[in-house]
């Protein structure tokens, strides 16, 4: 058990404390953008990304990820927090962590397994999208100076990487925002800042339960959103979960971060955050900066409270269009531009899965909508892929007395069809052996067609032998079937 805990916690202390300042710098003008999107004070993102670091750094089952307020899990708050306040926003984060804990037990993880890559990039360039569209408002009439200062902030972000030293030890991000707020607070122009967006906390958190009736209509009022939230918070989480398991070449137990997502929201809606759950950018940060423990994460989210409550004055100058320049290199980065070029290369299938959920999602601005659309368009592609693997031939025996029907493929609902067609009832043979060798029935279509053959052999006076069936296909054909039942054989052919 120690031997465990040292190897979870203190076998990477240097690397783990120098990522965890590194990830806390990075994450607060990300967590004050993302309150802002979702609409609430600045002070509750912060609250929930300091709440769900520690919190995720003990419950969590993927070392060296980082979770917190992010912007897929903001966009779906906003009209919540529009029609009803943030108090029922806290009441949904609650009832996201509750729900995220019933599918970790319930191992919903392994769902995770029929997401396919085109959803999944379909997911990631709908986010992208969203969180570009999000920050025009603050690029809508508004004077020269806000252009002026975020073509600043980006050239920034990107330009400092390629000074030597300084820029791979300080992330660029972080300069933009000191940066561009010593210019604003230098000059005094009249631009929009963080102080004008809401206050920001003064304060340690303390514990906050949601003010709302507990009643059946509050739970119909953040039902819908509390759903939406668990299952795009999972998805994220899952992900991320994935790409730093690839990073790290380590595997994590994605059923236990269901659960400990659900703990660390429940944490959060107690001290007056948001929900939130793994960020795919700050995780990746966190692994390129030398994190690779739980202790990374549990150092980012307590240095992120100490700055935003110590050093509040100095936060609420930092100028909007820094944030918005952080939010667009966020899309920029987030985007997959490899799948545009991709769409020359892949099978229109997949292009149309990927491009599908990307419309939907944004369309929609509900990510949970897209990736169920993107998936089930990549199930029908699969079945209609599987479906047409399936080959009938058939060759004369016993001077033309006998026909041999050889199947071999798949058969069920999207191939069924095909196969009941492929046999010719009205030839005139004593006896029909159909050869089931290499063929597989997997569902009650299959099993339904297969009768229906059976069947219409056997009432223009025909002899049907089937062979070769293996034991899986024989199972539901033995339990389902009805040719050899006549009440069953009137019911299934209409009476006539």
């Amino acid at each position: 058990m120690y031997e465990k805990m040292k190897l979870s916690w203190f076998s990477n202390l240097k690397g783990d404390t120098l990522a965890g300042i590194v990830v806390a710098l990075a994450l607060i003008p990300e967590a004050i953008a993302f309150s802002i999107i979702a609409g609430v004070d600045p002070k509750v993102g912060l609250y929930a990304s300091f709440a769900i670091c520690v919190i995720i750094s003990f419950t969590g089952g993927r070392s060296g990820m980082i979770s917190g307020a992010t912007g897929a899990m903001a966009l779906l708050m906003v009209l919540l927090v529009k029609d009803h306040g943030l108090e029922y926003l806290l009441a949904a984060t609650l009832l996201t962590g509750v729900l995220q804990i019933i599918a970790g037990y319930l191992r919903l993880a392994e769902l995770m397994r029929f997401v396919s890559r085109s959803v999944v990039t379909g997911f990631v360039n709908a986010l992208a999208i969203l969180i570009f569209m999000a920050q025009l408002p603050e690029l809508t009439g508004v004077t020269w100076h806000v252009y002026a200062m975020t073509l600043a902030g980006l050239a920034i972000i990107y330009g400092l990487p390629y000074v030597p030293v300084i820029g791979k030890v300080i992330p660029s991000p972080l300069v933009c925002i000191v940066v561009l707020t010593a210019v604003y607070m230098l000059t005094g122009m009249e631009i929009r800042s963080v102080g004008d967006m809401g206050e920001l906390p003064d304060s340690l958190p303390i514990f906050l339960w949601p003010d709302v009736p507990l009643n059946l209509e509050t739970l119909m009022i953040i039902l819908p959103t509390a759903l939406m939230l668990t299952v795009v918070g999972l998805l994220e989480s899952m992900m991320t979960a994935t790409i730093i398991d690839d990073l790290t070449d380590t595997k994590s137990n994605k059923n236990r971060e269901c659960k400990g997502q659900g703990i660390a929201n429940i944490g959060a809606g107690l001290i007056g955050g948001m929900a939130g759950c793994a960020m795919i950018g700050q995780s990746v940060i966190n692994i390129k900066s030398g994190g690779r423990r739980r202790m990374s994460s549990l150092i980012a989210g307590v240095v992120l409270l100490l700055m935003v409550v110590f050093l509040a004055d100095w936060v609420s100058q930092i100028p909007m269009a820094a944030l918005v320049a952080v939010m667009i290199m966020v899309s920029i980065g987030t985007f997959s531009w490899s799948s545009i070029k991709d769409l020359k290369n892949h099978p229109m299938s997949t292009n149309m899965v990927m491009v599908a959920t990307v419309v939907v999602v944004v369309f929609t601005h509900n990510l949970a909508i897209g990736v169920f659309v993107g998936v089930l368009l990549a199930a029908m592609n699969f079945a209609n892929k599987v479906g047409n693997i399936l080959y009938i031939g058939s060759e004369e025996a016993d001077e033309g007395s006998r026909r041999i029907y050889r199947v071999v493929g798949q058969v069920f609902f999207t191939s069924s069809e095909r196969f009941g067609e492929a046999f010719d009832f009205k030839e005139t043979v004593e006896k029909v052996t159909i050869d089931l060798s290499r063929a597989h029935f997997w569902d009650i279509t299959a099993v339904q067609t297969l009768d229906r053959v059976v069947i219409k052999f056997r009432r223009e006076g025909t002899e049907v032998e089937m062979i070769g069936l293996n034991e899986a296909s024989a199972t539901i054909v033995d339990r389902y079937a009805v040719h050899d039942d006549p009440e069953a054989v009137e019911k299934l052919m209409g009476g006539h």
